[in-house]
């Protein structure tokens, strides 16, 4: 008998322990801990997750995915791997012109004039790929070696800017000395 109930239930125990190192939940949303992109067989780890509010509102669940585990901003900008920024949407809407000024303002804040003007053209073409986006909308902003910075909305691919200089920039807009949420940065960085 109490072979017969090692047998039944270790599978179903290390089935509940798995489900919990699958997925991480943040406000309600479950996020993977591991990933690959599309034309990409590397496996990306969860670094870490947060909310971006505004004032007292939730705006999304943000995570970092990444080759291996880093808790530096430094350490992420020197990975030349794949990486994936996911957007979780929690609030009602958020305009185009919300998510694009968010950009401009995240990027300038960050950035050196000189090094924010060499980018203009490549943000502009970025702000391009963008629509309206509603509660339980993804936008994952992915970094490929050789291809560039790719924008999916819903798993569906808005297209692809090649400019390499620019995705670590971007990713000052969450990791920067002035990110757009210091929470949602810790968080990121795996501080939570």
């Amino acid at each position: 008998m109490r072979t017969f109930l090692i047998l039944v239930l270790s599978p179903l125990c290390a089935g509940l322990l798995a489900g919990n190192v699958l997925a991480r939940e943040v406000a309600g949303v479950n996020l993977p801990e591991t990933i690959t992109l599309q034309g990409d067989s590397t496996p990306l780890m969860l670094n870490g997750a947060g909310i971006r509010s505004k004032f007292i509102f939730d705006i999304y669940v943000g995570a970092l995915y990444l080759p291996a585990r880093a808790t530096t901003v430094e350490a992420i900008l020197a990975e030349p791997g794949p990486k994936r920024v996911r957007m979780h949407f929690l609030y009602k809407e958020v305009s185009k012109d919300k998510l694009t000024d968010g950009w401009r303002e995240g990027l300038e804040n960050n950035l050196d004039e000189t090094r924010f003007q060499r980018l203009a053209p490549t943000l502009e073409q970025f702000n391009a790929l963008f629509r309206t986006v509603r509660e339980g909308d993804v936008i994952d902003i992915d970094y490929l070696p050789g291809t560039g910075t790719r924008v999916w909305i819903n798993r569906k691919l808005q297209g692809t800017v090649d400019d390499p200089r620019f995705y670590p920039a971007l990713l000052l807009v969450w990791l920067g000395e002035d990110p757009a949420d210091a929470d949602l940065k810790d968080g990121m960085l795996g501080h939570d």
